[in-house]
């Protein structure tokens, strides 16, 4: 298996609305925010080429929306998901397989494109089937107040329209190499994949811990819909990661790619930070 992190955008957002109760002169320690208090991330895939399949994980943003709903972004860079796909050898056709974590648009938007008219809706990848939980699917078709705004119909109509779309209703195997955890802290049905990857499980780690600077239990961002079951998942998975020696892959963190960590007095925390490339 060939792994290649792939950025699809990258943008900013507000620092503490990423941290949650955590004071800015606490969080501020792992990144740091500018003069409007917003702090870069990216939305870094991630493609995976098993040799029959090329199985890629989220898809960032996409450009469907109106150019005021992109100014609430401040996207910066020239990264884009086709353009960096392209850099790896790779075209839209050539991928077999989506796996969506969720459905807020920075990870599905750019699943779907219009058409050169400009209103028809078309997917991105048109060979692959997508993937998504059923009950990420079902929130985001009935969603509660607090998540509405992160779910817009054109991105994922489409997609169930197509007959391509599968709904994923338990944890489990994939395919050989890959498994698919789910946790609802963030939101209900996220799909974490881990991968089978130099003898190592490197796992994708979507808004489960979005960056290094969540990786303590209280650093949950203000979006996740219950808090507190994102703090116990955290706990357990982080856990699992030290005895196991995982490898963390964040899908946010503009400065950090991937880490891996350890138990410390003050609880888990990174211990090797390093580029996926760098990974033995």
């Amino acid at each position: 298996m060939k792994l290649y992190p792939i950025v699809a955008e990258n943008f900013k957002m507000d620092g503490g609305a990423c941290f949650g109760v955590v004071p800015k002169a606490i969080w501020e320690k792992y990144v740091k925010a500018d003069e409007n208090n917003m702090i870069p991330l990216s939305s870094r895939c991630l493609l995976a080429d098993t040799g029959e399949r090329r199985i890629l994980v989220d898809v960032g943003m996409g450009d469907k929306q109106s150019e005021k709903f992109f100014s609430y972004y401040y996207l910066f860079g020239e990264d884009s998901l086709e353009g960096n796909l392209a850099k790896q050898g790779y075209k839209p056709e050539d991928i077999t397989d989506v796996i969506l974590t969720h459905l807020h648009f920075d990870h599905v938007g750019g699943a779907v494109k219009w058409a050169e008219d400009g209103k028809t809706p078309v997917l991105t990848f048109p060979n692959a089937t997508y993937y998504c939980s059923q009950k990420q699917w079902d929130t985001a078709n009935d969603p509660n107040p607090r998540e509405k705004a992160s779910y817009f119909e054109e991105n994922i109509r489409p997609l169930y329209d197509s007959g391509q779309l599968e709904l994923i209703h338990e944890e489990g195997p994939l395919c050989e190499g890959v498994y698919l955890e789910i946790k609802d802290g963030h939101t209900v049905g996220q799909i974490v994949p881990v991968f089978d990857y130099k003898g190592r499980k490197v796992a994708f780690m979507a808004d489960f811990i979005a960056a290094v600077g969540n990786i303590p239990l209280a650093y949950v961002p203000s979006f996740d819909i219950d808090p507190v079951l994102s703090m116990e998942e955290k706990k357990a998975f982080l856990e699992r990661a030290v005895d196991l020696n995982y490898v963390l892959f964040f899908e946010h963190d503009y400065e950090n790619e991937c880490c891996t960590v350890e138990q410390t007095k003050k609880g888990v925390r990174a211990k090797d930070i390093f580029r996926l490339s760098e990974l033995d």
